[in-house]
């Protein structure tokens, strides 16, 4: 497949914003649209789309950044009744789950779109500086004509599969690990301030030790220990994931011991905490309310 001329970019909230606006700047002609609001979220160079039927009608490949799984099925639908649609190609950048890629990928199959999943990983300051990862599940000749479209907003870019879903199931596994990574240490680091041991001692032991992940080298000494909390990913997001997590794993039919655990610690963390950073959860876990850490 040859490069795409035109692409449409819908959702311009959290990390959708910066991605588009590095398509914008690495020249491709981007039309976005967001039902929050284009005009305040557009980037620099991109051209506004009245709707979804009029972006479709516009562009050659769409990208869509939404929030959850009936965001998207709610613009698919409309993607499938539009009827002056250009686009042949959706690639879906959200986190929705296996489930609903499959259900996606159908609906637009349906009327010769191609659908393909490809989650993005690395968080709003990632996708600024385009180090985020991008797990694409889709045909080879998709990937390779879209190969310079990915490599303008995405750092690390991974074909996981050729199956509309793939992508879905190894950002959830990626964001599985994650959450629990961070849960678990919030937990592990409560227990050691209750024996008198300092935070920030903690942190350095473990980061050299085989206790160390992505908690441990990033969240803690980066957004707990400075209090700023400002990942840029919501708890209410990370909690979303956690339960499509636990939802795929059930359906699957593997282990979820774990991930049931998880899907408690994270849906109370949210309810304790609404509107939180999911970094805060070390707040919620360690028995710290707002104003005192």
């Amino acid at each position: 497949m040859s490069r795409p001329t035109t692409i449409g970019f819908v959702g311009l909230g959290n990390m959708g914003r910066p991605m588009a606006a590095n398509i914008a700047t690495a020249g491709f002609a981007l039309i976005g649209f967001d039902a929050a609001g284009t005009a305040d979220r557009l980037p620099a160079g991109a051209q506004a789309a009245a709707g979804i039927a009029d972006l479709a009608s516009r562009c050659d490949t769409v990208l869509l950044s939404l929030p959850n799984g009936a965001v998207v099925m709610s613009v698919i639908a409309e993607l499938v009744a539009a009827a002056d649609r250009r686009a042949t190609t959706v690639i879906d950048l959200s986190t929705v789950g296996p489930a609903v890629a499959a259900q996606a990928a159908g609906a637009l199959g349906d009327v010769g779109v191609l659908y393909c999943d490809g989650p993005v990983s690395g968080g709003v300051a990632g996708a600024r500086a385009r180090t985020i990862s991008l797990m694409f599940a889709g045909p080879d000749d998709i990937i390779a004509g879209h190969r310079s479209l990915f490599e303008s907003f995405a750092g690390h870019l991974f074909h996981v599969g050729g199956t509309a879903g793939q992508g879905q199931a190894m950002k959830l596994v990626n964001n599985f690990l994650s959450a629990t990574a961070l849960a678990a240490t919030s937990e592990a680091m409560t227990f050691g301030t209750r024996h008198g041991l300092e935070l920030s001692t903690m942190v350095d032991v473990v980061n050299v030790s085989s206790g160390r992940n992505t908690a441990t080298s990033d969240k803690f000494p980066n957004r707990v220990l400075t209090g700023s909390y400002d990942a840029g990913f919501r708890t209410a997001l990370m909690a979303k994931d956690v339960q499509l997590y636990l939802r795929s794993v059930t359906a699957a039919g593997t282990p979820d011991a774990i991930a049931a655990a998880m899907d408690g610690v994270w849906q109370a963390a949210d309810a304790a905490m609404p509107g939180s950073d999911f970094t805060e959860i070390w707040k919620v876990v360690s028995e710290v309310r707002v104003g005192e850490a």
